[in-house]
């Protein structure tokens, strides 16, 4: 049996991280599962999926269902991650990558392995594409944090982008960067370069720290 019979059924899944979702399965594309949890759809790559469950009719009675938005993909053929990045552009949108906190903005552009992404907060931001968790599109009446669209720039940013998430973290040496939305001091520091598979950070102290590339989720500048 296909895993795709699976579509219209109710699960709960768990997620890198143990981050828990629960909601009726709408679709499974070629890496990306997508859930309506009742409220918003989410997008969740399926490299994330640690593992997955039938819900019990219990579970299911305690789901709230609102008005069900628009999909933001296209039934009639099969969609992928990259296909819902792009079809997302543009979007009000919230992000999930790291520590306990989701991102809201929009996608500007998506490069071979990282998108760039404006936040009210943390303005452009390059993300790494291996750790994006789920992607949740707004209805089309909702703006971040109540924010017109004087507020939300459409050209936000006059860095040029690299076509790889390593050599725009090398275009930005000698910039103060945080890593990781700034989960702790470590992440946080003037590049210095990129050694094999490590970037050198100059923190406050003037300390050299070396980050793992493969662990660095997100960037943005101070």
């Amino acid at each position: 049996m296909s895993i795709k019979s699976n579509r219209g059924k109710y699960i709960k899944l768990e997620l890198s991280g143990k981050k828990y979702i629960s909601g009726l399965l709408c679709d499974i594309g070629s890496d990306v599962w997508v859930v309506f949890n009742g409220t918003d759809y989410l997008y969740i790559p399926a490299i994330h999926i640690q593992n997955w469950q039938y819900m019990k009719q219990e579970e299911i009675d305690e789901i709230n269902f609102s008005d069900e938005p628009a999909p933001i993909y296209n039934n009639n053929e099969e969609t992928s991650f990259r296909k819902t990045l792009n079809a997302a552009r543009g979007i009000f949108t919230e992000i999930f990558v790291t520590s306990n906190q989701s991102l809201h903005g929009y996608i500007i552009s998506i490069m071979n392995n990282y998108f760039v992404f404006y936040s009210p907060i943390y303005k452009t931001m390059f993300i790494s594409l291996n750790h994006l968790k789920w992607l949740i599109p707004y209805s089309s009446n909702q703006r971040p944090y109540g924010l017109s669209n004087a507020n939300l720039p459409v050209n936000p940013s006059n860095v040029t982008f690299a076509r790889s998430f390593e050599v725009q973290i090398e275009k930005l040496t000698g910039e103060l960067i945080v890593f990781n939305i700034g989960e702790n001091e470590n992440v946080i520091g003037k590049i210095q370069g990129i050694k094999g598979n490590f970037v050198e950070l100059i923190s406050a102290k003037e300390d050299p720290v070396f980050l793992n590339l493969q662990h660095i989720k997100t960037m943005h500048m101070t």
